[in-house]
């Protein structure tokens, strides 16, 4: 089969439902598919073999039912300020490039995603490539876009999200701009996000390939579903009344905040920018989670300016309980120590909160791994992402009111989050990728696209 490389008329266009639902399409179908993405710019990521990838392709990965891997994703920017990025490439992070001009990237950067994606091609039936952005960013050297469909030689399907308004727009601008390199290979679209009926997009739809030669691939409805976000965290809780709170600060650097998603389905998650939001926890039932973060040392500057940290402080001295995961475990100890200047480029040395007796010193190597750790009387599986180390090494510190640990993914475990909150858990993934293959089935011309694939 020809590779399949989703687009986007924009940024949020629905890209990565997209390719989520379509690996799980065909993968239900019998078919060995796998996605990929050449750049991905997250703060969300995973552990895999081999080091670490946005967590879009690791869900992609897992709806397809495959294992995932760095190839998949192989290059990652991890934004660390408005003007900086951590560079990841085949999992691992370059310091040469993460310190080298944008525009002089570009041939290094190719070379991984072009590899990657000719091992993953030999070795499955299907390839599904998510674009990145606009391909009509004309005033950027587009690598990730336009210049992967013609290595691929890969179908393309447009996307647009229609509820933002302009799609007709949206589509025959992004179709005009693109190289014709680009232009020749997209053969169909999609209107994302739909709300209403369909019969009064006519004549539309019907123009526009008059215009473009482009197929309507089908008209996408708006989806409820419980898919974490590529970027940033759970955008509402979907909690039963009277569910347990959650309050979790909302950092500037937040980091891996999509493994909250799982939490949101039995508790009302309150995101926090102020300390009057810590006011009325009640000591048995609500928590304070203090998540990851990718710029500790000014996301801890960042509370202290508002305020929270008093307010979080206070809440523990009335019995309230609080969990800090990766560096929010880090802030709760008595100091952070960077001495390489790992996160600001210079050496930098703070004052924690002082809620647990440990201390951190980031180290200059980043560890990634997946590790087990024992909390709450079972044992749980989980994943590393840090370059801070606790004192002795520890990955779960708790004196019973106050938690600290190191690893990521403990509250994507349902039999963790009965222990607690005493909640019942039901999972939602897998269900979530059924749904999303279920909206393929209906809504998008399935014999048309295998047709041209």
């Amino acid at each position: 089969m020809k590779p399949l490389m989703v687009l986007g008329c924009t940024s949020d266009a629905g890209k990565s439902l997209l390719v989520t639902a379509l690996c799980r399409w065909f993968a239900r179908a019998g078919v060995d598919v796998a996605p990929f993405k050449a750049q991905n710019m997250s703060n969300n990521a995973r552990v895999v073999a081999g080091g670490e990838i946005g967590v879009a392709q690791w869900l992609q990965a897992k709806a397809a039912g495959v294992e995932p891997d760095v190839r998949m994703n192989p290059v990652l920017l991890k934004p660390e300020a408005d003007t900086q990025s951590q560079v990841v490439v085949r999992g691992r992070v370059d310091r040469g490039l993460s310190e080298t001009a944008w525009s002089q990237r570009h041939d290094a950067l190719w070379t991984p995603m072009s590899e990657s994606f000719d091992e993953l091609v030999a070795e499955h039936e299907l390839v599904i490539i998510e674009g990145a952005g606009s391909p009509a960013e004309i005033n950027l050297r587009d690598q990730v876009n336009n210049r992967m469909i013609e290595h691929a030689d890969a179908v393309g399907l447009l996307v647009s999200d229609i509820d933002r308004g302009g799609s007709f727009a949206h589509l025959y601008g992004t179709w005009a701009l693109v190289p014709d390199t680009t232009r020749e290979r997209l053969d169909g679209y999609v209107l994302n996000r739909f709300r209403g009926d369909a019969d009064l997009l006519a004549p539309g739809p019907e123009r526009l390939t008059e215009l473009t030669g482009m197929t309507l691939a089908g008209v996408v409805p708006m989806v409820s579903h419980q898919l974490p976000r590529e970027e940033g965290g759970v955008e509402r809780s979907t909690a039963p009344a009277g569910a347990p709170r959650v309050v979790i600060p909302r950092l500037p650097y937040g980091s891996n905040l999509d493994e909250f998603q799982l939490l949101s389905t039995v508790a009302s998650i309150r995101w926090a920018t102020a300390g009057s939001d810590f006011d009325g926890l009640e000591p048995t039932t609500d928590l304070i989670v203090l998540p990851g973060s990718k710029h500790v040392v000014a996301d801890l500057d960042w509370i202290r300016g508002r305020g929270i940290d008093d307010a979080v402080i206070g809440a523990v001295d009335r019995g309230v309980r609080c969990v800090g995961v990766c560096g929010g475990a880090m802030m709760l100890g008595r100091s952070i120590d960077d001495r390489h200047g790992v996160e600001g480029g210079r050496p930098l040395r703070c004052d924690g909160l002082g809620l647990l007796d440990h201390t951190t010193v980031l180290g200059s190597t980043k560890t990634t791994a997946l590790v087990e750790v024992d909390a709450l009387g079972a044992r749980f599986s989980g994943y590393e992402i840090r370059y801070g180390e606790l004192t002795d090494g520890r990955r779960y510190i708790s004196d019973g009111r106050v938690t600290a640990t190191t690893v990521h993914g403990l509250f994507e475990h349902p039999e963790f989050l009965r222990r607690l909150l005493a909640v019942d858990v039901t999972p939602v993934l897998d269900d979530t990728f059924e749904l999303l293959a279920d909206t393929i089935d209906q809504h998008l011309d399935t014999t048309w696209l295998q047709s041209i694939l």
